[in-house]
């Protein structure tokens, strides 16, 4: 198979506001508003989505539906999200059927990375086991860490533990990248003839790798583990690999400010 029949596609699922703390330990001061980012790939041997944005009520008016869908995190930040923004609704005005999707791939479990995996309902779930074990977790339940109504649907699941190569290929291959969870995973694609990473929020910004700052120890669960994914990055990315971070939205305008759109690597030069 020739890397260049796999196609990328980047969506923006709504944004997110949060303390300018909350991604560079020792910041304070401020808000940062990010994009929620989704990216479909079309492999010929399968469809796959890699995380799906926010759920559905978060259109809601309803404050207590938002709060309960913000869980832990609901005093501390606020969404911007719009009717159509969801991850069912980029893929239908793509032309995309979201029940013929064959994988999700979740990086980790946290609201804004599975709440739209309710409109995928025939995908498989690739989680590293590590992390649904986490999310399952009665404990980190109470504390809101994790909410089981977004991600424990029924779903045929396969729990990995380590790397995977999706298609036996090279093509897709997912890979942790523990520290922000302790399961998170991140994705390479070879794209055009180039390894494209795609870092979920191992890496939120840019910024935060080419300067080697941890984001704030409130949204980090192991430090020691996401330095080494930050290392990890940089040592892809001295290879030649392109990076697209997890919510930068200086980035994410190279991407897609909204709508489904394909990804070449001009915008990532």
């Amino acid at each position: 198979m020739e890397d260049y029949s796999i196609k990328l596609y980047a969506m923006t699922c709504g944004w997110v506001t949060m303390p300018y703390g909350f991604f560079f330990a020792g910041k304070s001061g401020g808000y940062l508003a990010v994009p929620i980012q989704s990216y479909y790939i079309e492999h010929p041997k399968g469809t796959v989505l890699f995380d799906t944005g926010l759920e559905t009520n978060l259109q809601s008016e309803d404050p207590e539906d938002v709060k309960q869908a913000l869980g832990a995190y609901a005093s501390l930040i606020s969404v911007q999200y719009h009717a159509h923004e969801d991850i069912k609704s980029r893929l239908e005005a793509f032309g995309v059927d979201p029940a013929k999707i064959n994988y999700v791939i979740n990086s980790h479990l946290h609201f804004d990375h599975c709440g739209g995996n309710v409109s995928i309902p025939n995908a498989r779930i690739i989680v590293q086991k590590r992390e649904w074990q986490a999310a399952k977790n009665e404990e980190n339940i109470e504390k809101q860490i994790y909410y089981p109504k977004l991600y424990d649907l029924g779903h045929d699941r396969l729990e990995i533990e380590g790397e995977h190569d999706l298609f036996g290929d090279g093509g897709v291959v997912l890979f942790p990248s523990y520290g922000h969870t302790p399961g998170h995973q991140s994705l390479k694609i070879k794209l055009e003839g180039k390894e494209v990473v795609l870092t979920g929020d191992a890496c939120y910004l840019k910024k935060a790798l080419e300067t080697m700052t941890l984001p704030d120890a409130l949204v980090v669960n192991d430090a020691e583990n996401m330095k080494k994914s930050f290392e990890l990055f940089k040592k892809l990315q001295s290879r030649g690999a392109k990076i697209i971070f997890g919510h930068d939205p200086e980035q994410s305008l190279t991407l897609t400010d909204g709508p489904i759109k394909q990804v070449t690597l001009r915008e990532l030069i």
